[in-house]
């Protein structure tokens, strides 16, 4: 997620992330965070062993994981949650080390992380690039089409006082502009500004989970708002066209040790994927964000909804 995201790359979120990945997870990566967790058992999902379901540690990211988590749960797999864990700094290597079974992760995000200089676009290309570059004990799962891009977002009055509706049309104005996103969006994204589309800022403040309420209130001009996130609509947000294609796609996509997790358990989390689609992502967010529903209920009724389990 730009990490979003673990969002670094979304019409109404929180991962994520960083994060990021988006995230994440990228620049404003969806999976971004700051805590690690306790090491856990993991094996197989219908053997009896338990599967290790985590989560970045914001809201979007918490739900895709009880999502999953349920998904699992209902084909017979034991699984233990950690959810709000960390960064995909922080995650990634739980994964390796067998702590952490299953994550939700955004497929541009991870790639990013894995391989900065890669120039994949499109959810083909960026899955066969992952493929490639995952070490031989993780694997990525089928992804969904639900994205959760990240973004560069104004305030209507911004962009209409600027007169831009790409992230092109900054140039020139960019450098009288602070700019907002989670914590390790200005490590992951201010040098691709300014070698893609030639922009600096004045100032960059980590906003995390506020950017939205910040353009809003002026602290900021512009931010990295992940494109799932309901107050986009609610806030009357812009966010920018991406001619360049700075933020590549960022498929939800499961990314699991291979050890950790048997066919039951594949089958499970795909069939979840089959049918998460961004307009249904971006209205559970909404439930979560907004509406302020507890994600394990909202995780719930959306798997009984889609007749999964």
């Amino acid at each position: 997620m730009t990490t979003r995201p673990i969002r670094t790359a979304v019409a109404v979120t929180v991962l994520l992330l960083g994060a990021a990945a988006c995230s994440s997870s990228g620049g404003g990566d969806p999976l971004a965070a700051k805590s690690s967790a306790p090491a856990a058992s993991g094996a197989a999902g219908g053997s009896g062993k338990t599967v290790v379901v985590g989560s970045a540690n914001f809201p979007e990211n918490v739900l895709l994981a009880s999502i999953y988590s349920q998904a699992l749960q209902a084909k017979g797999v034991k699984v233990e949650e950690k959810f709000n864990i960390g960064s995909r700094e922080v995650l990634y290597g739980q994964l390796q080390s067998g702590a952490l079974t299953v994550l939700p992760e955004y497929n541009g995000a991870l790639l990013g992380y894995l391989d900065a200089k890669s120039t994949a676009a499109d959810k083909a290309a960026v899955n066969a690039e992952l493929k490639a570059k995952l070490p031989a004990t993780l694997a990525i799962l089928d992804s969904a089409a639900a994205e959760d891009n990240d973004s560069l977002t104004l305030s209507q009055e911004t962009a209409d006082r600027l007169g831009v509706k790409s992230i092109a049309d900054l140039a020139g104005k960019s450098q009288d502009l602070v700019i907002g996103g989670p914590p390790e969006f200005k490590t992951r994204r201010e040098q691709q500004f300014k070698d893609v589309y030639g922009l600096t800022f004045k100032e960059w403040k980590p906003t995390g989970d506020t950017t939205a309420n910040a353009l809003k209130d002026g602290t900021i001009q512009i931010g990295n708002v992940f494109t799932t996130d309901p107050k986009i609509v609610q806030l009357k947000l812009v966010s920018l066209s991406d001619p360049k294609s700075i933020f590549s796609v960022q498929n939800v996509t499961p990314l699991v040790n291979k050890a950790g997790l048997d066919d039951t358990g594949t089958a499970a989390l795909n069939a979840v994927s089959a049918k998460l689609d961004t307009p249904t992502l971006a209205g559970l967010m909404k439930r979560v964000s907004v509406d302020k529903e507890d994600p394990s209920a909202v995780a719930k009724s959306w798997l009984k909804s889609a007749n999964i389990g």
